[in-house]
């Protein structure tokens, strides 16, 4: 059973996660910031990955720390879930358009987090949302969750448009990574023999 359920409580914030990696994408995310709910509600749709968040934060300052601690939350948990990661695929990429944007995600469930962000958002803003906490979630998912990840925009103009997609295209990427390969079930995917 590939699932976790983690809390995190610091003077910034109080955060609980469960995720349950073999789901089909049930979402139930309160951050108090709606775009961000919005992104991580894309993010479980289409990772397939059953996901609740709760968090309460710092919002008066502003909404940085509450995004950041949910992507190391949520890492945390990933790592969890997946454990050994005994018979997954490993790798996963996708490439996806959403009207004007297009971007490429392809990840490794490695364990050596490293994050390659090539994402120009044009606008400071979308609606109330600082549009520079996309890249600073992603860079918690990925080092805490041992992601080494490569998030590239290849088209876009509209900054909602690139950064869904930017989600989105994680998701799937994610999506495949998790996956686990009938063919080596009961094998790790590395050479090493660990992850």
């Amino acid at each position: 059973m590939r699932k976790s359920t983690l809390t995190r409580t610091t003077a910034e914030t109080d955060i609980s996660v469960s995720l349950d990696l073999d789901g089909t994408g049930t979402y139930d995310n309160e951050t108090g910031v709606g775009f961000f709910d919005h992104m991580l509600d894309q993010l479980a749709r289409h990772a397939l990955i059953d996901m609740t968040v709760r968090c309460t934060g710092d919002l008066h300052i502003d909404d940085h720390h509450t995004v950041e601690d949910v992507g190391i939350a949520i890492g945390q948990a990933l790592s969890q879930a997946v454990g050994n990661k005994m018979g997954i695929q490993r790798y996963g990429s996708c490439l996806l358009p959403m009207d004007d944007a297009l971007v490429r995600a392809a990840l490794d469930l490695s364990g050596r987090p490293f994050l390659v962000w090539n994402v120009d958002l044009p606008t400071p803003k979308i609606g109330t949302f600082d549009t520079e906490l996309v890249r600073e979630f992603f860079q918690a998912l990925s080092t805490h969750g041992g992601i080494t990840l490569h998030v590239d925009m290849l088209h876009g103009i509209n900054s909602h448009h690139i950064a869904e997609a930017a989600f989105k295209a994680v998701a799937r990427a994610l999506r495949v990574a998790l996956e686990v390969d009938p063919r080596v079930a009961d094998a790790i995917p590395s050479t090493k023999g660990s992850l």
